[in-house]
């Protein structure tokens, strides 16, 4: 069947891609990511300097499927470069609130005078870092590094009490 749909990406400079079948390896001079693409009508291959994806119909899920193999792609680029960085910060007006790092999990202690601590986990090689009321975390791998911005939200989320009076906890405030 002739190809219907192609898409090409320039790869930035300082990064290296190596294509074999639908798995995509993308270094950089943060490190390397590894991805394996899930979509039987997508192909991709690299091709001078580019990376083309190619479809062999126009249909509208095979569309959507080219569309969210390049913004992986490029997020892939963009992390091996520069990085993603979260920033998020502890709030409480009536315990203060102590965050700690241990191994792969953030520890959330006295959020409302809880006598046993929450406990958020660390997705992949994200860093975690606490200083004072700010919580940075910090990646190569966008989805890992925003998987933990939002497990460390979600452990602190208020339940059976109102959200208007009791507003501490964990909250992002910076995405880049």
């Amino acid at each position: 069947m002739p190809v219907l749909l192609r898409i090409t990406i320039e790869i930035p400079p300082n990064v290296q891609v190596r294509v074999d079948g639908n798995q995509v390896e993308v270094s950089g001079e943060k490190g390397t990511l590894k991805r394996t693409f899930q979509f039987p009508d997508v192909k991709i291959r690299n091709e001078n300097g580019k990376i083309v994806i190619e479809a062999e119909s126009e249909r509208r899920k095979t569309k959507a499927a080219v569309g969210t193999v390049r913004a992986h792609l490029r997020n892939m680029f963009r992390g091996v470069t520069e990085g993603f960085t979260y920033k998020l910060r502890a709030v409480y007006s009536h315990f203060p609130i102590r965050v700690e790092v241990k191994e792969d999990k953030v520890y959330i202690h006295n959020l409302l005078g809880e006598k046993y601590p929450r406990i958020a986990k660390i997705v992949g090689e994200t860093k975690v870092e606490v200083n004072g009321d700010e919580i940075i975390v910090s990646g190569i791998n966008k989805d890992d590094v925003g998987q933990t911005a939002i497990n460390i939200e979600q452990a602190t989320a208020v339940r059976h009490r109102d959200r208007r009076i009791f507003q501490d906890g964990c909250y992002i405030v910076e995405r880049g």
